[in-house]
């Protein structure tokens, strides 16, 4: 009962990689070759490339060691690319290196290896999209899905199958849902217990998904060992999942006891110290290159009303430290330094405090802003000025948003997010910040402080560029 379908899928990637080197090799050679200037080495193209396929396995063996056929890794398109961009220069330098203990040379110029790396990574990024793709149409048609049944009665049963309910996106058809008292899509079979399932004599089952640890450790093993039994994988979630998708440990304590060690977030050590160093280098080049766009904002602010250019907020930052953050004044000078409530009491209208409030603390053409206030809040460009705080050190360019202490107290896991910097950017930014929820905000910033990757920040702070610019050009053009 063993799913076939991610082995074919590793096995279509291994192929669809040689064949991308193999491609981008034999293409280097044939433009080094196609140069009027002559060749160091000048070799027969049968055995140049005889040479490389003898030594593509290697590479392939260095793709596998960074785990990008494993579906963690290719299930995520940016992770998937870094590793690649990693997986080519290491495969390039031991190409080098195996050419420099050659006795023969394996290269015809010095250039060849450098042309092959740079069509090689791009033609592999292509084809596994392709690959991504075609994988995608066969879901649609029910074609190797993985199907797997959910046992438990937690909230995390019905999270898991409302996201994995439509397979031709998730990849997962769920046959079953076992131990659930609550209502369940129509589409999906309920059962009493296990062995109720199994009197229904499934067919073709890949996985188990336990979301809940019963009293009863007979019901437990006997899950566990049916999925032992019968090769079926076993997946079990954590009661307190938010805990668990932090930096994880497994180590013996003592020396004989096995003990699971969760760090509050996954930055710490190293971590800490690359990202602090990031924060100066990325923020003191951002800094230098917006000045001339901070010229701008201070003359349209003081044109606008004469009034504060900045204006400063007290927000949380790590460890549940106050800081003040600088923006570029937004708000009319009549309203500046007051409440939502103040503001709109002042103006005859209060009745606008509550849509405010209503709407997530955000109201459509607020008349406390300017015109030009109401730009730069559309494209976050009052947000500039938090460069500085960027470089002096009390946020981060990439981290939780840093909310003000009457939003952050409501929060009850604040604490965790609070485990690391606020940023300037953050996953809620690059995923809609307008389009969700509090909560669902909350939960971005809860995930990045468990997950952080160095590798992420780039990938955050690369779509906050490409957002920014949509903004600018979006609104700029209804601005004018």
């Amino acid at each position: 009962m063993k799913s076939n379908a991610s082995l074919a899928y590793n096995f279509f990637l291994v192929l669809g990689d040689m064949l991308a080197l193999l491609a981008s090799f034999i293409v280097a050679f044939a433009i080094r070759a196609a140069s009027p200037v002559a060749v160091a080495n000048p070799m027969q193209a049968g055995t140049y490339v005889l040479i490389f396929v003898s030594l593509l396995p290697f590479w392939i063996l260095i793709f596998a060691l960074l785990g990008l056929y494993n579906s963690n890794i290719y299930e995520r398109r940016f992770t998937e690319a870094g590793r690649l961009f990693l997986g080519s220069f290491l495969g390039l330098l031991f190409m080098i290196f195996w050419d420099f203990l050659s006795v023969s040379p394996i290269f015809p110029a010095k250039l060849v290896p450098i042309y092959g790396f740079l069509f090689g990574f791009v033609l592999l990024v292509v084809i596994r999209n392709i690959a991504r793709l075609m994988r995608t149409r066969l879901f649609m048609y029910g074609h190797g899905l993985t199907r797997v049944i959910i046992t438990g009665n937690t909230s995390m049963t019905l999270e898991l199958v409302e996201s994995l309910r439509n397979s031709k996106v998730s990849g997962y058809e769920v046959i079953g849902v076992i131990g659930y008292r609550k209502k369940l899509p129509d589409v999906i079979p309920s059962f009493t217990n296990f062995e109720q399932f199994l009197a229904s004599k499934p067919d073709d089952l890949h996985g188990i998904i336990q979301t809940e640890l019963y009293a009863n450790d007979i019901r437990n093993t006997e899950i566990l060992n049916y999925a032992q039994e019968n090769h079926v994988s076993y997946r079990f979630v954590p009661g307190n999942s938010e805990l668990f998708v932090g930096n994880i440990d497994v180590d013996l304590f003592r020396g004989s006891i096995p003990i699971i060690h969760v760090h509050h977030t996954a930055l710490f050590g190293w971590g800490r110290i690359l990202k602090r160093l990031t924060d100066i280098i990325l923020g003191g080049i951002a800094l230098a290159v917006s000045l001339p766009l901070w010229l701008v904002c201070v003359v349209l602010i003081k044109l606008a009303d004469n009034g504060p250019i900045f204006y400063k907020a007290t927000r949380y930052s790590r460890f549940g430290s106050k800081v003040g953050v600088y923006k570029f004044r937004t708000i009319k000078q009549a309203y500046n330094n007051m409440s939502p409530e103040a503001g709109f009491a002042k103006m005859g209208q209060p009745e606008l405090a509550k849509q405010y409030r209503a709407n997530g603390d955000q109201l459509d053409g607020d008349p406390r802003f300017s015109r030009f206030g109401t730009f730069m809040r559309a494209t976050s460009l009052d947000e500039l000025p938090q460069i500085w705080n960027v470089v002096h050190g009390e946020i981060s360019l990439v981290g939780p948003r840093a909310l003000d202490v009457f939003e952050m107290e409501k929060y009850d896991k604040k604490n965790l997010i609070l485990s690391v910097k606020s940023g300037l950017t953050g996953l809620a930014v690059v995923s809609g910040r307008h389009a969700m929820s509090f909560e669902e905000r909350r939960k971005l910033d809860l995930y990045y402080v468990q997950n952080w990757s160095f590798g992420l920040d780039m990938v955050i702070l690369l779509k906050t560029i490409r957002v920014v610019f949509e903004r600018i050009f979006r609104h700029g053009a209804r601005y004018n």
